[in-house]
């Protein structure tokens, strides 16, 4: 339901496992009783408990940081109350979700003897539905709508973000950027242990390829690298996340003007010529895939530009965007390429992030950061990250295939 702005509440409501859910209603329509019986009580926040709106804002922003869901008791009625929390949300870079608890108002007027006359609860139900509709341009990702007897009845599932894959604990070997190179990616899999029979790839056991975004563009076959990496990922083989040129792609191929630079024209065209079915499970495939992946329990990161520590995990239009294009200035260089911030030099987060989309002659690893983008495209080499066992494995290019703007840097060796 991601996106919706207001929905009335099936059987069972699919909240995200990190957000910021905020429980609106007025006051008697069972906010309290409701998150006993949904919610864990470290997740829950009452305004009612705490001595200020300064130290409530202050705990919910503490728990979003590190990484957990948590659900707000507050004044919510108008809009101006419930802007803080869709910016507290905004600001963590986790979605806010509101629940509207819509109770009938004779059971309200029981409720609130001796708190809220009559006409105060006429009032602020009224206020409540009013503006319920306008929950999407206030910031809240989803809203539910529970009428009377639902908000009993209802039951609430979790749903783990898709970057979420700490379930998945490996080993892993993670690729950098291919873009097109698919005889390299051949030889590469096969020095890696794995079995390449035509399109086909068995992975040694128990082992799983990630592949760090860019598969396209530059090389020789981008088709080709799409139709082996599409099937490893189908067979359970292997995972991949989003690069920039990965998106360039499926804005194309979705009918949007892109301009078709750095061999996205090449690619089109061999996309073209394999049929329109082909086309559309590319696109297909390229729209299932992640900004990033949190693996191993959390002890590892995979995506293509990076990604610092408070972003691991969130999926926000912040962290894609990091994800995808790494930390840009917004400024372009002496020739036109966007100017990026060295992230991973301050970066101290405990996870290992694995990522490419900055071409070196070497891998380099900074911290606990390596960049697995070595350039195959340009005539360096394509290389894979073994993890847990933190060795890198590299196959030279067999050719050059697309002039690199400049020199590939060094990498820097492991310390």
């Amino acid at each position: 339901m991601q996106g919706v702005t207001l929905t009335a509440a099936p059987d069972v409501i699919e909240l995200p496992a990190l957000a910021l859910v905020l429980l609106v209603g007025v006051p008697g329509a069972g906010r309290g009783a409701f998150a006993a019986r949904h919610f864990l009580p470290d997740e829950v926040f009452d305004a009612r408990t705490f001595p200020d709106a300064d130290a409530l804002r202050a705990a919910v922003a503490a728990r979003l940081a590190a990484g957990e869901l948590a659900v707000v008791i507050a004044p919510a009625i108008r809009p101006l109350d419930r802007a803080p929390w869709s910016a507290l949300a905004r600001e963590h870079d986790v979605k806010a979700v509101a629940v509207l608890l819509d109770e009938d108002r004779a059971v309200l007027e029981a409720r609130a003897v001796g708190a809220l006359s009559r006409e105060e609860v006429i009032a602020q139900v009224s206020e409540l539905r009013r503006t319920a509709g306008g929950l999407r341009a206030e910031g809240f990702r989803q809203a539910w709508h529970l009428r009377g007897e639902q908000i009993g009845r209802v039951g609430v599932r979790r749903v783990p973000l898709r970057v979420d894959r700490r379930d998945l604990h490996g080993p892993f070997d993670l690729i950098g950027d291919v873009h097109g190179c698919l005889e390299e990616l051949r030889d590469l899999l096969t020095r890696l242990g794995y079995g390449v029979v035509g399109d086909s790839v068995t992975p040694p056991a128990g082992r799983t390829a990630v592949f760090l975004g860019d598969l396209t563009d530059r090389g020789p076959d981008s088709a080709g690298v799409l139709r082996l990496v599409m099937g490893m990922v189908a067979s359970g083989a292997a995972l991949c996340v989003t690069g920039n040129h990965d998106e360039k792609l499926l804005r194309a191929l979705s009918g949007k003007a892109v301009k078709a630079l750095h061999g996205l024209d090449v690619t089109l065209a061999q996309l073209e010529a394999a049929g329109p079915a082909f086309q559309a499970q590319v696109q297909a495939f390229l729209e299932g895939l992640p900004a990033h992946l949190v693996l191993d329990g959390g002890r590892l990161i995979a995506a293509h530009g990076g990604l610092p520590a408070h972003l691991h995990g969130r999926g926000s239009g912040r962290a894609r965007s990091f994800a995808l294009y790494g930390d840009t200035t917004g400024e372009r260089d002496e020739l036109g390429l966007p100017v990026r911030r060295d992230w991973a030099a301050g970066y101290a987060g405990a996870p290992l992030v694995a990522y490419g989309h900055t071409p070196h002659a070497t891998p380099r690893w900074v911290g606990n950061t390596v960049n697995l983008d070595t350039g195959c495209a340009f005539g360096g080499a394509l290389t894979a990250l073994r993890y847990p066992e933190r060795e890198t494995l590299s196959v030279p290019a067999r050719a050059a295939y697309a002039p690199p703007p400049r020199p590939l840097p060094p990498g820097r060796p492991q310390a």
